[in-house]
């Protein structure tokens, strides 16, 4: 998800063709095309130019709705709400792993089958692949990356993961789980207790809030032609 607009000016996409097995957007304002991994404009007006990432949270209804009881809901288009089911169908085989790279894919990573689904994250110009598989075994991570410490959340019972600047005030926090669903953590220098989602509920920081990074859910084919340089986490570490 993404801002959908460069240099103060509004833009509308559409989708155009398929670069290295990756979707490529046009907006129609300028003519530019775009890749999809890169948010980078390839061509055309805009070109070099880069899309910024919008905040978002990949969750289950239920989760959301916990947080958010009031929140209003999408309708479907006509003939779309019939086709639901079966599009949930190609989401769970999209999870399994299974399968190749798609055609035309220019640069292929074997550190991890093509499929993988991974949630990627950049921070200062270094990134990391996080496959899901490892996020459910281990669901609290305490990593670094770009020079800066950061905390991963995994919680299996939405499948919910979310991801912070490990940092407050200047001084360095590690974290752990407080329960087995990751629903709620503490820290280890003061701990104080804290939620899945960087807010500290009690303890000597309560009120706190962490600086959210944004995860990018992507295949690992996607997110390993396009981000050439990426670390793997893995949970054996």
């Amino acid at each position: 998800m993404f801002r959908a607009e460069a240099k103060g000016r509004k833009l509308r996409f559409e989708t155009v063709g398929v670069i290295g097995g990756n979707e490529v957007f046009g907006d129609k304002e300028t003519g530019s095309h775009w890749q999809q991994s890169t948010l980078t404009a390839i061509s055309g007006p805009l070109k070099g130019e880069r899309l910024e990432l919008y905040p978002f949270l990949l969750t289950s209804w239920g989760e959301w709705r916990r947080m958010h009881p009031n929140t209003l809901v999408l309708k479907p288009t006509p003939g779309y709400a019939e086709r639901i089911p079966e599009e949930n169908r190609l989401i769970r085989a999209g999870l399994s792993g299974r399968g190749s790279a798609p055609e035309g894919v220019l640069r292929k990573d074997g550190r991890l089958p093509p499929k993988t689904m991974i949630l990627g994250l950049d921070v200062k110009g270094s990134n990391k692949a996080f496959p899901l598989a490892a996020l459910r075994a281990s669901r609290v991570i305490n990593d670094q990356l770009g020079g800066e410490p950061i905390l991963v959340v995994h919680q299996p019972g939405s499948d919910t993961t979310t991801a912070f600047l490990a940092r407050l005030n200047g001084r360095t926090l590690k974290f752990s789980a407080a329960n087995q669903d990751s629903t709620e953590l503490t820290d280890n220098e003061t701990h104080s207790r804290w939620d899945a989602y960087g807010n500290c509920k009690s303890g000597t920081l309560a009120g706190s809030h962490l600086a959210p990074l944004i995860l990018e859910p992507e295949y690992w084919f996607a997110w390993s032609e396009f981000h050439t340089n990426t670390g793997v986490y893995s949970a054996a570490r």
